[in-house]
């Protein structure tokens, strides 16, 4: 489920995305340019069959099934690798750094800060626009990939070691970002939500998430008490709270996010309802448990304090 957010490279809104974009369409021009004289030769050898002209049909068949595909395709391979130094080249320095890595099934994301410290949050990025971003790529576990089609190429996400891209958004919206490498059972639910938007929006955000999570009461202090005596905790960190696992997604901000589950659902009180009760119905594979055991009022107030961390 993307919820509106567009996710094709055909749509580029970032500066390595548009570079790529005119790639396939000038190799597809360049491919049917190919196509129709080989396709065209064949169709005529099959409406004329019969002796032909010996000098004419060697050069067609040279000219047409050699040598003009060999200048074709060497003039694309010298039109791709043309792009190359710019697409790798590192960004500024200065750019915001994102570190992000992969986990089954959901990712890991952290801001570095001028001032020297790091923001943490999951399955959701936050980029300026018009600014060149520096990702830094790893995972945990397997070999992911992380892809983002409306903003540029994919890269592999390997475990020890540490891969970078550089992306610069050029248009303002809501894009998706995906793993492209097969990655186990739940890899088609491996997804996450791009926000690109001015620097003013994204300054905010990001002040916004450097705080901690905000002292709770009602139904919501009792939603707390739920999630520290179910021992949710040690597995989730929740800023400002004595919640600090390390094990799955930082929950300090989660009610702001636009997803459950790494894209598998809008974040509403229902779809959050269900993600604690069906875990593995909604998302199989996932190591999260299930807390079938919550009774209703624990469960309400449990989606209460989660739905209230902003």
């Amino acid at each position: 489920m993307n919820f509106a957010a567009s996710q094709s490279a055909l749509d580029p809104a970032g500066v390595g995305a548009d570079s790529i974009a005119d790639l396939f369409w000038v190799m597809l021009f360049g491919g049917s340019l190919i196509w129709l004289i080989v396709v065209g030769l064949a169709v005529y050898a099959i409406v004329f069959p019969g002796q032909h002209d010996q000098k004419k049909t060697r050069m067609l068949v040279i000219g047409g099934g050699a040598v003009f595909p060999t200048l074709v395709l060497t003039a694309l391979l010298a039109y791709g690798l043309a792009m190359l130094p710019e697409l790798q080249r590192p960004a500024p320095d200065g750019s915001q750094v994102i570190e992000v890595t992969g986990v089954r099934w959901w990712w890991r994301v952290v801001y570095q800060t001028t001032d020297g410290n790091k923001v943490e949050t999951a399955n959701e990025i936050h980029l300026p626009v018009n600014e060149p971003i520096e990702f830094k790529l790893k995972s945990d576990d397997v070999i992911h990939a992380f892809w983002i089609p409306s903003l540029g190429g994919k890269i592999d996400m390997i475990p020890g070691r540490e891969n970078r891209l550089k992306l610069v958004p050029n248009r303002i919206g809501v894009y998706r970002g995906v793993c492209a490498e097969y990655c186990g059972e739940a890899h088609t639910q491996m997804a996450f939500d791009v926000m690109v938007e001015s620097r003013e929006d994204y300054d905010e955000w990001l002040r916004q998430q450097k705080t901690p999570a905000v002292e709770m009461s009602g139904l919501a202090k009792r939603g707390q008490r739920v999630f520290e005596s179910s021992g949710c905790g040690a597995c989730h960190a929740i800023r400002g709270t004595s919640s600090d696992g390390v094990v799955g997604p930082d929950l300090t901000h989660f009610g702001s996010r636009r997803s459950i589950g790494a894209s598998v659902m809008p974040n509403n009180p229902d779809n959050l309802t269900r993600w604690v009760t069906e875990t593995h119905r909604i998302k199989p594979g996932v190591e999260m448990p299930t807390f079938e055991v919550l009774n209703d009022a624990e469960l309400q107030s449990l989606v209460r304090y989660l739905g209230e961390l902003k």
